[in-house]
């Protein structure tokens, strides 16, 4: 396993270890909790040297990110390095048949497949969870609020960016991986986060992550790549817009 130069993972090497907790979980632990069999990690000298200071090896934490994505003979050929986060990105987007555009920024790709996973859920929810869900975020008048017009709000936040499209970030991808590895994120338990996180305990949080105990992800780098996916989307969206979550 080697780190190829990636751009769109190199913003990784500017978190804290507090941060990359998640991330690295997930690459090394199974649902069950678990160690995975195909991870090579936690054998890399850097990890076992410095674990659990995981920015002292942030570069194998990316690494680890392009193989899962990588066919495992090419990686052979490619002496040991997988491929670039944007092909793992699509891929995953491929899969859970994300409506993008392949030429768009790796933010934006990102975005979309947030956005996906936030409307199926939408798509679940009765009218009460609808009007619970858009009075959390904040929104007025949300008892006039229909499913199109959350959407639509949902989507305008996203495009402006800011904390707001970090809140709702996390709070996607916190049910989300719930639903496939048995645990949320550890970077949202503070702030303004944890207390927008608050509503999802009852029915709304049902309804975000029932459809994802549906999702065929019988291949074994999907169960990889789905979820570190959605947290490199939610750790750029911190990175860049979530510094002063209090």
């Amino acid at each position: 396993m080697a780190y190829r130069f990636d751009s769109d993972l190199e913003f990784l090497g500017k978190l804290n270890s507090a941060e990359l907790n998640d991330l690295v979980y997930t690459l090394t632990h199974d649902k069950d909790g678990s160690s995975r069999f195909t991870e090579e990690l936690t054998t890399a000298a850097s990890y076992k040297n410095h674990h659990p200071n995981h920015i002292k090896y942030w570069e194998l934490i990316a690494a680890e990110i392009q193989c899962f994505g990588a066919n495992s003979l090419a990686t052979i050929f490619r002496q040991g390095k997988g491929v670039p986060y944007r092909e793992v990105l699509i891929d995953v987007c491929d899969k859970l048949k994300v409506n993008y555009n392949e030429k768009s920024s790796i933010e934006t790709i990102e975005k979309n497949l947030l956005q996906k996973i936030f409307e199926d859920a939408v798509a679940a929810m009765t009218p009460e969870q609808v009007t619970e869900l858009a009075n959390t975020l904040g929104s007025t008048n949300s008892s006039l609020l229909s499913k199109e017009a959350l959407l639509a709000s949902f989507q305008a936040a996203f495009r402006l960016g800011g904390f707001k499209s970090y809140q709702l970030t996390a709070i996607i991808v916190n049910q989300v991986l719930k639903a496939l590895i048995g645990r949320g994120l550890s970077i949202a338990a503070t702030g303004t986060v944890m207390r927008s996180l608050s509503v999802f305990a009852g029915p709304v949080g049902w309804a975000l992550t029932g459809a994802w105990t549906a999702v065929d992800i019988a291949s074994a780098a999907y169960r990889v790549t789905i979820p570190a996916v959605l947290q490199v989307a939610v750790l750029r969206q911190k990175h860049l817009y979530g510094q002063d979550d209090k």
